[in-house]
């Protein structure tokens, strides 16, 4: 901008700005410096307005009281930066891109400014480029077509003889480059790699890195430039060195084979290992010390290449076990850089093929974390224990109590760590020790934790339980601690471990659950326990005679305090009990039916007439009841006590034992409940038939009841995993089919699923012969359904007429723990699948997640299973999908 009527006095420029003699000036400069001038000696009326400082615009911004203020200061610093960018040459383009960046971390729209950044990094000032960089890195990605013209740019600077001006090209390119870009500017950049000039050259290195991520095929590009970073005596390129090759060995097994196979003086481990030795036995640094400790980043950055160099390698881990010792043993752990170094290296030992000793050093190590006062070095603590308890229980085993203690933690994701852990920890040694302080923390814990403690505590006494007694007293303090939190299954499973038990057994448990059904009616509290009731109602039922003999007398029960807590009531008694809960309000309509049919039970174990007419008063009262499954229950029972008074005795007699599912081993799926299926309704389309139950597809280890919005979601998965098998087969289940219970009689069609009513399977009793209840163990088929990646699903089939039992058995033989286990399986619509919670949704390395699956098949066709897989690994998601149809071809013959 010229003004001629103002003559410009050189001599009034201070020493700084009068440079007219300096031929090194350009143009762009003197014109700076004569608009500079003006702008000092012309009148208002002429000058150019200066923009607000960056600053200032900061303080009017945190001035602002609301955010309509804020808004309005906002516009109107961007009206302004928009009108000074018309101007071709501004001479605050620089100041008002980084007012425009400010105002775009605050979330405002800020991309007019795009094009203004390219001109600033086209400007030859480095203050100018720094600035345009950083809005280019801010304001660009490769979804912009913008970002394409900068390139150019990138190429001139990265050849730049000042190397602060390749580092921002560096970083610019790693932060928005674009595959394009990438495959480009690689060849730069590698050549940068190789510089002398240290300061670029751990530049290029982490500019290397983000291509590589972006596009992984220009790897092999730079793997030959890699070599000469170990070798250098700068940390910074060093650092960046270790975390480009980790990123190579991480993404590419055949680069991490590479270095695995150089030998002599490029061999990688051993330089490592004399990198790290060098740190820790190096004086001090003032330039690398943090907290007494010669650079940790740099130290923890090479323990995590090592774990990744020795894993499943003996050569490389025994070369560096000595370093890893040291590094054990001589990290200071009073500040956090030392913990930190210390994490690594465990983990490190953890996984590569360490000695045994070098083991227990890693998991005492952790063992003091567990004490230190910081809550977040406890949680990795407890975490990196769950993860490697496989690899040494006893080593982890010493350090039992101290778990414990951490169940009492005030932190609610240290709890639940802990909880995992020590489910980890029991065996047949400890299981009476673990019990009773998880019996503690079950009855202290919040609802959130009481549905996957009472669980895995019912898997956990079955495996280990030391007695019959201990298991029956044991999964009835869970019964009365969990409450409502307890999953369906467990009362399926208590159910038949009391069928199966021996006479006195089932005396005992008869006594017991009449101990704690009494209390709770007595107390009010049986709303809050209604499991309980569900498991009172059915043993009271069955063995009632047993409860009020006089031979009850005869049966200890002592409890821990040597108190004998049972006391033999009278039937009259019994069933005012029984009266009590059937008349509250507040029971859900499945206790109901179990007390109700519980009742009916009871008239044929009872043997005076005063006690039968009492129950049949009660029992005709529901034929009234508003709710129509108590209504209709009602309704039928009474006819046994009048047109059918001759067939109740035998109705209603002792059901026979009810079998295990997969015996022998003890697992959750051993007590193989009866499914059945939630009738759809008759326009919902085919595939939603095999939607069953209330949860057949959802994970065993949920906590508590998935909300119903969610249900589409799982129709939407179910459909997905259906695609592609055959559903154009026009046969259907037969309307004939039978059903169990008391809908036989009044010809309901529907069944309904044990895991929400139990009530069908007590009166498998009424109209089952014993023959039709037990069967004899029927020949087992195991079927590879699935094996990838570590993980192998065995399907074990079991014949069984019409109905095939199925159990799946997932093994993984990864070295990492498998989380969110889930497993979902669909078939055609001419069969019926059933599908029972399964053991856990974790699956460490070496162990077994089990879950029964009935199949039932009326049409006698061949069986095809599409099955879906999904976990966690190493926090990355999985899915995998198969179809199994190499089932025998007499499955259901």
């Amino acid at each position: 901008m010229a003004y001629p009527m103002y003559e410009v006095d050189w001599s009034v420029l201070p020493p700084d700005q009068n440079r007219r003699f300096n031929p090194a000036f350009n143009i762009a400069t003197i014109k700076q410096v004569v608009n500079e001038a003006i702008e000092r000696v012309a009148p208002v009326s002429v000058r150019m307005q200066t923009p607000t400082r960056l600053r200032d615009l900061i303080r009017q911004i945190r001035a602002a009281r609301t955010a309509a203020e804020e808004r309005s200061v906002v516009n109107k610093e961007c009206a302004y930066i928009r009108s000074t960018f018309r101007e071709e040459d501004s001479v605050w383009r620089c100041r008002n891109i980084a007012k425009l960046l400010y105002i775009h971390m605050l979330g405002y729209p800020a991309h007019f400014g795009q094009l203004e950044c390219l001109k600033l990094i086209a400007s030859p000032r480095f203050t100018d480029k720094r600035v345009g960089y950083l809005g280019a890195m801010l304001l660009l990605d490769e979804r912009q077509d913008v970002h394409l013209l900068i390139t150019n740019c990138l190429k001139n600077d990265l050849n730049s003889n000042t190397q602060f001006v390749v580092g921002l090209a560096l970083c610019t390119l790693g932060a928005i480059a674009s595959p394009e870009m990438a495959r480009d500017l690689a060849s730069e950049v590698e050549r940068l790699i190789k510089s002398p000039n240290a300061y670029i050259k751990k530049k290029a290195a982490l500019c290397a890195f983000r291509i590589i991520r972006r596009v992984p095929d220009l790897m092999e590009m730079f793997l030959p430039a890699t070599r000469s970073l170990l070798t250098e005596k700068n940390h910074g390129v060093l650092i960046t060195g270790v975390t480009l090759i980790t990123e190579m060995c991480e993404n590419s097994p055949d680069t991490l084979n590479h270095f695995k196979k150089e030998s002599g003086q490029r061999e990688i481990v051993p330089n490592l290992v004399r990198i790290l030795k060098n740190l820790i036995l190096a004086g001090y640094s003032p330039e690398h010390d943090v907290s007494g400790v010669s650079d940790p980043f740099l130290q923890v950055k090479i323990l995590r290449l090592l774990r990744i160099l020795g894993k499943n390698d003996a050569e490389a881990s025994e070369a560096m076990n000595d370093i890893l010792a040291q590094v054990a043993t001589n990290t200071e752990t009073s500040k956090n850089v030392g913990n930190t170094i210390l994490y690594e290296t465990v983990l490190s030992i953890m996984d590569i093929k360490s000695e045994s000793s070098l083991r227990v050093l890693a998991i005492n190590i952790l063992g003091r974390f567990l004490l230190n006062n910081d809550k977040n070095i406890r949680y990795v603590a407890l975490n990196t224990l769950l993860r490697t308890v496989h690899v040494d229980t006893s080593a982890v085993q010493r350090h039992r109590t101290t778990i414990l203690e951490c169940l009492k933690d005030p932190d609610v994701s240290i709890r639940r760590r802990a909880m995992e852990l020590s489910f980890a920890l029991i065996n047949g040694q400890n299981i009476r020790a673990m019990m009773k302080e998880l019996l503690v923390f079950l009855e202290r814990s919040d609802a959130e934790f009481k549905a996957h403690c009472s669980s895995a505590m019912v898997l956990a006494a079955e495996r280990h339980a030391p007695s019959s007694k201990w298991h029956l007293d044991t999964l009835f303090q869970v019964l009365l601690k969990a409450g409502n939190y307890l999953r369906d299954d467990t009362v399926s499973n208590t159910i038949q471990i009391v069928s199966a038990a021996p006479g006195e057994r089932q005396a005992y448990a008869a006594m017991r659950l009449w101990i704690s059904l009494e209390r709770a009616a007595v107390c009010g509290d049986a709303t809050e326990k209604q499991p309980l009731v569900q498991v009172a109602a059915w043993t009271i039922g069955e063995y009632g005679d047993m409860l009020v003999s006089e031979a009850s007398n005869a049966i200890s029960m002592v409890d821990d305090d040597g108190v004998d807590e049972f006391s033999r009531p009278s039937e009259e008694y019994v069933i005012d009990v029984y009266q009590k809960l059937l008349w509250s309000t507040q029971l859900s309509i499945t206790t109901k039916e179990f007390l109700l049919l519980s009742l009916a039970k009871l008239s044929t174990r009872f043997t005076t007439q005063p006690s039968q007419d009492k129950i049949r008063v009660i029992i005709d009262t529901f034929g009234s009841h508003i709710h129509i499954e108590l209504q209709q229950r009602g309704v039928e029972l009474s006819q046994l006590f009048r047109q059918y008074a001759s067939l109740r005795p035998a109705l209603l007699e002792r059901m026979p034992a009810m079998e295990a599912g997969a015996p022998p081993e003890r697992d959750d799926s051993d007590a193989e409940p009866e499914p059945a299926l939630a009738a759809p309704p008759p326009d919902q389309d085919a595939l939603l038939d095999l939607i069953i139950g209330s949860e057949p597809l959802s994970n065993g280890d949920v906590e508590h009841a998935a909300p119903a919005a969610n249900n589409n979601t799982t129709t939407n998965d179910i459909l997905d995993l259906l695609s592609g098998l055959d559903l154009s087969a026009t046969s259907t289940m037969p309307a004939s089919a039978p059903v169990s219970g008391v809908s036989a009689m009044s010809g309901v069609s529907g069944v309904s699923s044990l895991n929400n009513n139990m009530a069908p399977s007590l009166l498998d009793g009424l109209f089952a012969s014993p023959s039709a209840v037990t069967n004899a163990a029927p020949s087992e088929t195991i079927v590879t359904a699935l094996e990838r990646n570590g993980l192998r699903v065995e399907l074990h089939v079991r014949r069984g007429g019409e109905t095939a039992a199925i159990t799946m058995r997932a093994h993984s033989t990864a070295p990492a723990a498998i989380t969110d286990f889930l497993f979902q399986a669909a078939v055609p619509r001419t069969f019926r699948l059933d599908m029972m919670s399964p053991s856990g949704s974790v699956l460490t390395p070496q162990g077994e997640i089990t879950q029964l699956l009935k199949v039932t098949n009326p049409s006698k066709t061949p069986l095809r299973l599409r099955i879906r897989v999904s976990y966690t690994i190493d926090g990355n998601p999985v899915l995998e999908q198969a179809e199994v149809n190499n089932f025998p071809p007499d499955l259901f013959n």
